[in-house]
């Protein structure tokens, strides 16, 4: 069985050789298909690892208590709840039993200067005291806040990697005062550069004490308390506890419905999923169409093939070749023909998607598993389309294939 699987393969690549041309228009189908579904998969799961990277800015396990649900949010009805504040901070810092770290906080848009330097547009956050650990804050020159600074309502800030490098180029920024706002604040310390997360400069922000930002901004702000759940505990049932006690603190009827979200991680991983889910299909979808016409191309061609190598066929058989030999030899034949073009989509798709993370800013990332993908997916093809072509050989009748003109 192997030497005539040998046999068919060598009569194969021969075949294919003479008819080199033929052989690579016919597999422009599968080439296209394969290219498509190559690429698609190196750009989705490029993507998959990117947003994997800029989620853990956020913390894995953290819980978010906000007034906008990250998954579903209907603004007609969320724009008439309150505001999420202090008294629900209290009672989180009071009831939980699963919380480690309650954090606190609220943000505005600011002009910062220093001297004549001014930067536009910065994120100023007002924290509570425990933010740093839960975001993963790391100082690049100075300190982080402290304790101290917290209980005290310091004028101090910590100042983004960006904000430091525009207003003080190569001087220490650490020490030096800075208007955030028109308020006089002092640099304790700059934050190690961290790059863009869902398009947001994380390097251009000013953090301070949230009791700071509220004696100076307003207190009238939307909250975010950050939650991060002890050791153990599943950020499911830190959601169920924090619900029991907002609804609680926010006297919401037991019939009603939340006037709160607790958002978790995984909210934001079901919708970008359900997003990049549907563009995966679509794209599959074309890839499919390609190899179903490029499936359709090569039956063609080999019925094509068979009719002219009908001689050959009588004279293999008078020579004691069985129908058996036959049809191998030509389903061999296809699956070599599809094969062929599922290397070169195969190349193709990860030269693509080498390109389109060279020039635009779509990340890509070539996953070896996908070669199998590419060439598992034409073989089939081939198999399946060459069926019929390989049985019309066999069954062919040697004296009228000798006869043949």
């Amino acid at each position: 069985m192997i030497g005539a699987l040998v046999e068919s393969l060598r009569l194969a690549v021969d075949s294919l050789r003479t008819n080199l041309m033929r052989s690579l228009l016919t597999t422009l189908g599968i080439v296209i298909g394969i290219t498509t579904v190559i690429a698609i998969i190196s750009v989705i799961t490029g993507l998959n690892e990117s947003f994997a990277t800029e989620i853990s800015a956020f913390g894995s396990n953290v819980v978010y208590v906000q007034k906008f649900n990250w998954a579903k949010n209907d603004w007609s009805v969320t724009r008439k709840w309150k505001n999420i504040g202090f008294r629900e901070y209290e009672a989180i810092k009071r009831g939980s039993q699963l919380a480690d770290i309650v954090a606190p906080s609220v943000m505005a848009v600011r002009r910062v200067k220093s001297n004549k330097r001014t930067v536009e547009d910065v994120f100023i956050y007002g924290v509570g005291e425990g933010d740093h650990e839960i975001r993963g804050a790391v100082a690049a020159a100075g300190r982080l806040l402290t304790h101290a600074d917290f209980a005290s309502n310091r004028a101090f800030v910590v100042i983004g990697w960006d904000v430091a490098e525009n207003l003080f180029m190569r001087e220490s920024p650490v020490g030096k005062t800075v208007l955030v706002g028109g308020v006089k604040m002092q640099v304790v310390g700059v934050l190690e550069k961290r790059g863009s997360t869902f398009g947001v400069n994380m390097d251009t922000t000013v953090t301070m004490p949230i009791g700071t930002f509220m004696s100076h901004y307003g207190r009238h702000r939307m909250m975010t308390i950050a939650v991060q759940p002890k050791d153990g505990v599943e950020p499911a049932e830190l959601t169920d506890e924090l619900r029991g006690i907002l609804r609680r603190v926010r006297k919401v009827p037991f019939e009603k419905p939340d006037n709160f979200a607790v958002n978790q991680i995984d909210a934001l991983l079901d919708l970008y999923r359900t997003l990049t889910g549907g563009l995966y299909a679509a794209m599959l979808g074309v890839g499919a169409i390609s190899l179903l016409v490029g499936g359709i191309g090569i039956m063609n061609i080999m019925l094509v093939s068979v009719t002219e190598r009908t001689k050959e066929i009588g004279i293999r058989k008078a020579l004691g070749a069985r129908p058996r030999a036959i049809l191998l030899q030509f389903l061999v034949e296809a699956i070599v023909l599809a094969s062929l073009g599922g290397a070169i989509g195969t190349g193709l798709g990860f030269a693509l998607a080498a390109l389109i993370s060279a020039v635009s800013p779509v990340p890509a990332s070539v996953q070896l598993w996908s070669v199998g993908v590419g060439l598992g997916f034409s073989s089939v093809v081939g198999l399946v389309f060459g069926v019929i072509p390989a049985r019309r050989a066999a069954a062919k009748n040697p004296i009228h294939c000798l006869r043949f003109e």
